[in-house]
């Protein structure tokens, strides 16, 4: 049986946010990566941006706004999966860091999916 939802902080797609988020920086902050400070700080920016909508939205009461909202975070999600590849290009990523952090991004991507679909089921049952 499931918890009732009853802030943002219980929502499984911001728990994951907040771990890639984590990631994010702590990869983001070392070597040349911390030198990069454009690229460094979109993606850190990007991350932020998921876990910020997530709770805006949640926030905010409405299930048509939450869409919209899991929706601009699914977006961001893909924001940091397509500057990973840059920082992987840059040579600022190993191959492992960049598969680990892919594969969450991935993951977190199906996950915001999966809510925003449960919220429009919700919305078109009119609830």
């Amino acid at each position: 049986m499931r918890k009732k939802v009853e802030k943002f902080e219980d929502l499984v797609a911001w728990q994951r946010s907040r771990d890639l988020t984590k990631r994010v920086y702590e990869l983001s902050r070392k070597g040349a990566f911390g030198q990069d400070y454009g690229l460094r700080n979109q993606i850190q920016r990007a991350a932020v941006s998921i876990m910020s909508n997530l709770a805006e939205g949640f926030e905010r009461g409405k299930n048509t706004e939450f869409h919209q909202f899991v929706s601009v975070a699914k977006g961001s999600c893909a924001e940091v999966r397509c500057q990973l590849y840059i920082a992987l290009d840059a040579g600022y990523l190993s191959h492992f860091e960049f598969r680990q952090l892919k594969s969450d991004a991935e993951e977190l991507g199906r996950i915001l999916g999966g809510l925003r679909r449960a919220i429009q089921k919700k919305r078109d049952q009119g609830h």
